[in-house]
């Protein structure tokens, strides 16, 4: 599905069902140098099980033009944008990473838009160390590498794919060198400046989930204590042995995560399908 978001071309992948506006609305984030493609199981489970979905490509990222958008408060406002674009009054916000930040930030400016978020991997503030944003500025693809290397727990960077035959790091290397040029600095950079994390969870009056990753070491569960506490209304699920790539390593644990948190809304779909029949 493509959709013109302040003047650009915006793709969406719609969970091979057409997008209706009038069902509750899922709408998937994705984090730095990735695109609509890390929510393959989770966005098409949805969009066969009621649900509107929006897995987006970011601004310069994957199939969407436009430039990459250079701060998070940035992000924030267009994914209201997108909203508006899809003609859908509120939407669940599922991102991940530098996408948590910037679910984050919409569900505090625009919290009418926002039914509930779930954040993945988020840490607040999101460090990034100096010598990973140099070497996405200047030498890309051993930025891709280090970021593949850290974003997969130790027992996954040999095997453990649920998918026979099927290798994680070098799936998420191929994704990430498919990148545009300067688009991974850009998304760093972003995360690396956005101190507005704890005044926006603060602000934050929807329901919330976030998914931690117990071996994550791009954002370690420590990093997201803060935002946990600041959140009024926050549910945590840490899975165990898990590192920041979370929805390949663990799809299905992502998946009954986010399955629990918006099952209400599910019942209501169920309950107003039955009534039509």
């Amino acid at each position: 599905m493509r959709l013109d978001v302040d003047g650009h071309a915006t793709y969406a992948y719609i969970g091979t069902r057409s997008f209706d506006a009038k069902k509750p609305t899922m709408l998937f984030v994705h984090g730095a140098a990735n695109d609509h493609s890390v929510w393959a199981l989770q966005s098409r489970y949805f969009a066969h099980h009621g649900f509107g979905v929006l897995a987006v490509d970011l601004p310069g990222h994957g199939r969407s033009q436009g430039a990459a958008l250079p701060s998070v408060e940035a992000l924030g406002e267009w994914i209201v944008q997108l909203i508006d674009a899809a003609s859908i009054e509120r939407a669940t916000i599922v991102g991940h990473s530098l996408g948590a930040l910037a679910t984050l930030q919409a569900a505090a400016r625009f919290p009418d838009r926002v039914e509930r978020v779930a954040l993945l991997g988020p840490a607040v503030p999101m460090a990034v160390s100096d010598a990973l944003l140099e070497a996405a500025r200047s030498d890309p693809r051993l930025a891709y590498e280090l970021i593949v290397g850290w974003s997969h727990s130790p027992a996954r960077l040999l095997g453990g794919n649920p998918f026979p035959g099927m290798w994680m790091p070098g799936g998420a290397l191929h994704l990430m060198n498919r990148t545009a040029p300067g688009v991974l600095h850009t998304d760093l950079r972003a995360c690396a400046d956005y101190q507005r994390g704890l005044d926006a969870a603060a602000g934050v009056s929807c329901p919330a989930l976030i998914i931690l990753g117990g071996a994550d070491l791009m954002a370690p569960p420590k990093s997201a204590q803060a935002l946990v506490q600041a959140l009024p209304r926050a549910r945590v699920v840490t899975l165990a042995g898990c590192g920041h790539a979370m929805m390949a390593e663990q799809p299905d644990a992502v998946l009954e995560a986010l399955r629990e948190f918006v099952r209400d809304a599910g019942e209501r779909v169920a309950k107003a399908q039955a009534t039509l029949v």
